[in-house]
């Protein structure tokens, strides 16, 4: 037990003054040491991984470390929660590794989030657990009396799968009456055994000798195996055979096929008849050795037998065996060296994958690690590994036969969301041979893509008088990001148009973009307006982008016309006046309408509908003009009736209906007699002459009001005049504008009359705005219907007032 702490001690020593050398080569991988004797139980304690390579307990388990190998066999296991290497299968170095010391192999422990790789090497100390042995239990020898003292016969070798202290030590023949022993170690590291004859032979005395070779290992403790060798004495032969060569040195080709002949021994024997014959034998071949090599006993020749292997052995040496009748022998040495062919194509192992990486991964990024091997040797176990160029990914190595796949450019799965990747390894032999591994590798997205629309700008037209919830519009807006950060959402912004909300105009539907109108447009009220749209996409954090719509009101035709003038009243009667020397062509009034509506449903056009006497009058088309079309005459009626429609342009078309009433007449007395059958509203009249009363006292009021501050500034000025006469400045006299001197008839430029016609039986006046003479306009109240009423109104209280407005 002290012999495997001290070993473990030493491993772990090794391990850290390894790690320490290869710290400066990478700071996610390590090597570590240990060494353990051979034939251990399970569960054995091999070494604290986590201590000798500076791990925590904690970064194994979160890392998710296990144990990679090679082949099929896992002799070790690792203990997350300990930290600690244990043995988990009997291990047997003989087995294992033969008779090649040291005695190892090797492991990876891997280590995810991030990946880190550790190579772990446990080197198996040999134990004495096996006794020397020989392939045959006795040995038989022929040996003829005459053989001279000095005579060496070969012996075969003891085999002992033990290594080192514990391989065979030494040789020990007992009894030594007649023979010696004599060890010689062999280039290929056994040994040939020769038995020398010390003192001659005496047939007579003793045909046959019985002796005991025993081979004894070094072990503690010690073990040992014996032979039992026969000999019989021989009558006498002169002659020994005799090798052409000591030493036969000749090379092979691996994977040569069987029966190819790799060299002829050659002996010769000066006796003759039996005793000149020569037999070639191999006494003392091994059991990989008789499965590879044959020889011909007749001739010596020695052929290829089964398949030979570089990578399992570089050198043979067969010990080729003359003996004649007479039991003459002699021994000649043929050393085959195994010529290395490229006969080995590398391997790709994946170690670690991962087949998924975020596009905003940085440069470097670790997606896989992988191992190569090439049983080969020299030039032909040398690999190179590469990876297709036209991915942006490039290989590195990290330790001896470790190759890492990185990241070489940002990536954008906008424009290539999955890659194929080809890990190509290729050896230097003659033909190289390769082999290739395939591994996809998907760019998961990122939202870095902001949402888009397909114009920055919209314009919509939309016909006034919609139904509220109409469909006015679809917006459309892609995200080239996938999945939930390509799923997009519309959203119109808060904003305020002339004081309205732009919410209660318009609505847009989330998912699908389409706009709705929220209410009725009215183009006369609004043409058009204005808002924003935002496209947010559902990633974290969510992007998105804005669209300017412009919605223009379409005009319909839903107004009708309205007549300005003539201004129909329900109480009183207009009337436009007409002199009886009127001309053809004269102009009696005008009919002034507007429509709301715009452009075609807003021309407007007058026609002519009803008339007293339709070939007196007419109305212009397009200016609405009532112009007379003949001369007046006496039989023409006083009272004339016009019915005029003004329609406009628009479809369907929309008129409205005016009444142009016109008086054929020279004076007023006359205009009065003609109107006393048209029907009067007295409620109206009594409104009406409220309303004259007032205006007339407003008036009254401002007229007073501007005598007082005329007179006022009067007086103002007279003492101003006062204070310079008595002054010794020159006087000069100051005239404000739009005011004439104290000489002038009124300070006012503009004359207005206004009569006042009051009947015995009205309460309240009528006010009546009178026009220079020129004016044709007549304005009647018609208060009764009979003419005695109207001679009442015509007998009563006129007065008439002029008023000044400037």
């Amino acid at each position: 037990m002290d012999f495997m702490w001290i070993n473990a001690v030493r491993g772990r020593w090794q391990a850290l003054l390894v790690i320490l050398c290869l710290f400066h080569l990478s700071s996610v991988t390590g090597q570590a040491r240990y060494s353990v004797p051979e034939e251990q139980a399970e569960g054995s304690f091999v070494g604290n991984i986590a201590r000798d390579l500076g791990l925590d307990v904690a970064r194994l388990i979160s890392g998710k470390a296990r144990i990679i190998t090679k082949g099929s066999r896992q002799f070790v296991d690792l203990n997350r929660d300990k930290g600690t290497l244990v043995i988990k299968e009997r291990i047997d170095r003989e087995e294992l590794c033969g008779k090649t010391t040291p005695c190892s192999f090797s492991f990876e422990v891997i280590l995810e989030n991030p990946i880190q790789l550790y190579r772990v090497t446990v080197e198996v100390t040999d134990i004495n657990d096996n006794s020397p042995s020989f392939p045959k239990d006795e040995i038989s020898l022929k040996i003829a009396e005459s053989v001279a003292s000095g005579t060496r016969f070969s012996l075969m070798s003891g085999n002992d799968p033990d290594v080192g202290i514990n391989e065979i030590k030494k040789y020990a023949l007992k009894p030594t009456d007649h023979f010696k022993l004599e060890v010689h170690r062999q280039t290929d590291g056994g040994t040939f055994i020769e038995m020398v004859l010390q003192n001659p032979l005496d047939r007579e005395k003793e045909d046959s000798h019985t002796l005991v070779l025993i081979a004894s290992d070094g072990g503690e403790p010690h073990r040992s195996g014996t032979v039992r060798i026969h000999v019989t004495v021989l009558d006498a032969n002169d002659n020994a055979p005799v090798c052409s060569q000591s030493v036969y040195k000749v090379h092979v080709k691996e994977n040569s096929p069987k029966g190819t002949v790799i060299t002829t021994v050659s002996a010769n024997d000066a006796d003759d008849g039996g005793n000149g014959e020569i037999i070639y034998s191999l006494p003392h071949l091994t059991d990989d050795s008789m499965k590879l090599f044959e020889l011909n006993s007749q001739t010596g020749e020695i052929r290829v037998k089964g398949k030979i292997d570089y990578e399992k052995s570089k050198t043979y040496q067969l010990n080729v065996q003359a003996s004649d009748h007479g039991g003459y022998t002699d021994t000649c040495k043929v050393i085959i060296q195994v010529v290395d062919e490229n006969d080995n194509v590398p391997t790709i192992q994946l170690m670690s994958f991962s087949n998924s990486i975020p596009e905003n991964s940085p440069p470097g990024t670790t997606i896989a690690v992988v191992n190569v091997d090439d049983e080969d040797s020299d030039r032909n176990g040398v690999v190179t590994c590469s990876i297709n160029s036209d991915v942006p990914f490039k290989i590195e190595s990290s330790l001896t036969g470790y190759y890492t796949v990185v990241t070489d450019n940002l990536l954008d799965r906008e424009s290539i969301s999955e890659y194929n990747i080809t890990i190509t390894v290729s050896d230097q032999g003659s033909p190289p041979l390769s082999s290739s591994k395939n591994i996809t590798v998907k760019v998961s997205d990122v939202n870095d893509c902001p949402p888009k629309f397909d114009q920055s700008e919209y314009r919509v037209t939309v016909p006034e008088n919609n139904s509220p919830g109409f469909s006015v519009f679809t917006l459309s807006a892609t995200d080239a990001d996938w999945g939930q950060n390509a799923r997009v959402s519309y959203f119109v912004q808060d904003t305020e148009i002339n004081g309205v909300a732009v919410s209660s105009l318009v609505s847009v539907n989330s998912d699908n973009g389409v706009i709705h109108a929220v209410r009725s447009f009215d183009y006369e009220q609004i043409k058009w307006f204005e808002f924003n749209v935002t496209v947010r996409d559902a990633g974290s954090p969510p992007l998105s982008s804005v669209a300017t719509i412009k919605i223009v009101i379409q005009d319909q035709n839903d107004n009708p016309p309205q007549v300005l003038y003539p201004v129909q009243t329900g109480g009183s009667l207009v009337a436009e006046m007409v002199p009886r020397s009127a001309d053809v062509g004269y102009l009696v009034t005008k009919v002034v309408a507007v429509d709301v509506d715009s452009g075609q449903n807003a021309w407007l056009s007058y026609k002519l509908q009803k008339a007293t006497d339709r070939a007196l009058f007419e109305v212009g088309s397009q200016n609405g003009e009532i112009r007379s079309i003949r001369q007046v005459s006496d039989k023409d009626a006083v009272k004339q009736r016009l019915t005029v429609i003004v329609e406009d342009n628009g479809q369907p078309s929309r008129s409205a209906t005016v009444i142009v009433n016109v008086v054929v007449a020279d004076s007023f007395p006359e205009v009065l007699s003609e109107f006393t059958d048209f029907p009067h509203d007295k409620e109206y009249n009594d409104n009406l002459t409220f309303y004259l009363v007032l205006a007339l006292a407003v008036v009254s009021f401002l007229f007073i009001t501007s005598l007082v501050v005329i007179i006022s500034v009067k007086i103002y000025r007279w003492r101003q005049s006062r204070i310079l006469y008595h002054s010794s400045l020159p006087v000069i006299p100051y005239y404000p504008p739009r005011y004439s001197d104290t000489l002038g008839t009124g300070t006012l430029p503009h004359v207005y009359n206004y009569e006042v016609c009051r009947t015995t039986e009205s309460r309240k006046s009528d006010l009546k705005y009178m026009q220079p003479m020129t004016q044709s306009l007549v304005s009647v109240d018609g208060a009764g219907t009979d003419a005695p009423q109207v001679d009442k109104q015509l007998v009563g209280n006129c007065s008439q007032m002029s008023t000044l407005v400037s």
